[in-house]
């Protein structure tokens, strides 16, 4: 029980590290995003206002898309994302990808989002 504090505090550790020089304005929201087993999260923040802008899950592309992958579903929601924050006018972004590596599935969601024509 004790080594899982400890890990518990070092993932703490990670999020406030990278979450202490990303700051979200109305013009520039922090896009953070959040993944599971099974689905990534994804919403734009307005950390002045502290209110979400816009918000995506990987569950409803899962279920138009039939079978993908978990990388395929990211990069999908990346782009649905990127399409919900043009419409309500928000063009640059910036990434917290809390205590995750930029990688894989998360570097999917950005490279979805670029695609989609936010600019990160």
């Amino acid at each position: 029980m004790n080594q899982r504090k400890t890990l518990n505090q070092k993932r703490t550790r990670r999020i406030a590290r990278t979450r202490a020089r990303i700051f979200g304005t109305a013009d520039r929201p922090r896009l953070a995003v959040s993944r599971s087993n099974r689905s990534i999260y994804a919403q734009l923040i307005d950390d002045v206002h502290a209110c979400t802008l816009a918000a995506v899950s990987g569950r409803e592309t899962l279920k138009a898309s039939g079978k993908r992958s978990k990388t395929e579903v990211s990069k999908r929601i990346g782009e649905l994302l990127a399409k919900k924050a043009l419409e309500k006018g928000i063009k640059t972004a910036v990434l917290d990808r809390r205590e995750y590596k930029y990688h894989g599935r998360v570097r999917a969601f950005a490279e979805g989002a670029r695609e989609g024509g936010l600019k990160i």
